[in-house]
């Protein structure tokens, strides 16, 4: 409730989404006035209607046409705060970002109260604030893919369902594939589930088989992948766009090889966990005839959720040069219609020019949803999944809050009531059945059944991510080529 408050009256004043779009570093090109255009192609001014043909009674004006390859120059003018209020989903991106910013520094904060005083038996409100920020980010992303679903033309319809269609597919082969090579932990954190469920109902004197097969929690998983794919389809898309624009904007070899490292940053992500590739060989790397083992399975752990975290800063700090790759896109239209022929209208041109800033909100989100998503799925996987954000020696690890799977071990400390009247002796009753019921649904809910599922969560978006950038650079560069 403090930091709802504190966002209610800070961010009017001080919001981090508008400091990213109006902080003086991005500039857009304005669309050209008619009396410019006219001025350009040597036309009469508008009050000088010769050209204007009267039928029945009513004034026909022709529209303005001028040469396609005129002596255009567009101007540039930095973005203010004025200037946002005619961006299109402006309200959405500013949310997102302001409340991500408020959900991560709840996160800092509770983690360093856990650090310090080591609580027990409290619920991790954190927790809350990164589901919070998920549903967000899903919400935004529905919006944006049911955007595309309302054109008519274009192919945006086709081209989302078949992508959902192809990472169904990879969904469902991806989870067949042993854990000797993709090691989530789901198979372990599945049969922990399961058993403990299994153990949990029969306490409460219910009959059942299991909650749930194995084969319907790997079908919904891949429904879930498919949806979380064609979400991602577009922004994937469109970072492959702005990361070619964005290599020909620059010529200082630093920032380009940070480029490099962002684009490829979700490819390095999915690295971490194919175990012959990564995992075997920074923990147990062969040096001559001998392989010396350099770190614990919690060490690489640790370093794969900071590698993580380094890679999605880096990803918010190239923000600013995909942005600006895309407002460059109304200067190299107009660069483009010049080396064509014919006529075109000035309000088809200025239409081409303002188009690209008013839909500026739209790629800032197409590039920060991803963001955002891995960041705090990242983050439910350290705190759920009993992870540590410290490196400790194998002798002094941290507990990582193990529960016993047996619930009737759970339910054995509650006393029995003491002399009462009948309605306190009822509550007291009622209080001790829920807490031995919570309990329960704690050692069915363990942190081994949380580090299988978040780690391929956290594993399938960047993938989606990798995948579709990795298609859309291929199409940019040479289909569009050709």
């Amino acid at each position: 409730m403090v930091m709802a408050s504190v966002i209610q009256k800070i961010i009017p004043h001080y919001s981090f989404a508008r400091w990213l779009l109006c902080s003086g570093s991005l500039r857009w090109y304005q669309h050209p006035t008619e009396d410019e255009l006219r001025s350009l192609a040597g036309k009469q001014q508008k009050g000088q209607k010769k050209k204007d043909r009267k039928y029945n009674g009513h004034i026909d004006n022709k529209p303005l046409t001028i040469p396609k390859d005129i002596d255009l120059q567009l101007e540039t003018k930095c973005i203010t705060e004025v200037d946002t209020l005619a961006l299109h989903y402006f309200p959405e991106f500013q949310w997102l970002v302001d409340f991500t910013v408020a959900a991560t520094v709840v996160y800092l904060i509770t983690e360093l109260y856990y650090s310090v005083a080591q609580p027990s038996g409290e619920m991790n409100i954190s927790v809350v604030w990164c589901l919070l920020v998920l549903a967000f980010v899903i919400k935004t992303l529905f919006s944006l893919t049911a955007h595309y679903f309302k054109l008519e033309e274009g192919g945006e319809r086709s081209l989302c369902i078949t992508f959902a269609f192809f990472f169904f597919v990879k969904a469902m082969a991806i989870l067949i594939v042993t854990e000797n090579y993709l090691e989530f932990g789901l198979e372990s954190g599945f049969a922990n589930f399961s058993d403990s469920a299994l153990q949990f109902l029969e306490h409460q004197g219910l009959d059942s088989q299991g909650p749930i097969s194995k084969l319907t929690f790997k079908l919904v998983l891949a429904l879930l992948c498919s949806l979380i794919g064609a979400f991602l389809t577009f922004p994937g898309l469109r970072l492959a766009q702005m990361h070619l624009d964005a290599l020909n904007l620059t010529t200082a070899k630093v920032t380009q090889t940070l480029l490099h490292i962002n684009f490829l940053s979700p490819l390095i992500m999915v690295l971490l966990w194919v175990k012959p590739i990564t995992k075997d060989y920074i923990m147990n790397p062969t040096l001559g005839k001998e392989s010396v083992p350099l770190m614990t399975e919690e060490t690489y752990d640790t370093l794969r959720l900071w590698v993580i975290l380094l890679l999605c800063v880096l990803r918010l700090a190239m923000m600013r040069h995909h942005l600006q790759a895309y407002l460059n896109l109304a200067q190299k239209g107009v660069e483009q219609m010049k080396k064509e022929a014919g006529r075109i209208s000035t309000v088809d041109l200025q239409k081409m020019v303002a188009r690209v800033f008013y839909y500026l909100c739209v790629i800032a989100l197409q590039y920060v949803a991803p963001l955002v998503m891995l960041l705090h799925t990242t983050l439910l996987l350290k705190t759920l999944g009993g992870h540590s954000w410290v490196v400790y020696p194998e002798d002094d690890l941290p507990c990582t809050h193990e529960m016993n799977s047996d619930p009737a071990v759970v339910a054995a400390p509650t006393a029995a009531p003491t002399p009462a009247p009948v309605i306190e002796a009822g509550a007291r009753a009622s209080v001790a059945q829920l807490s031995v019921a919570l309990g329960g649904l704690r050692t069915v809910f363990s942190p081994l059944l949380f580090r299988g599922l978040l780690s391929f969560l956290t594993w399938w978006i960047a993938a989606c991510l990798f995948s579709t950038s990795l298609f859309g650079l291929f199409y940019h560069q040479y289909l569009m080529a050709a």
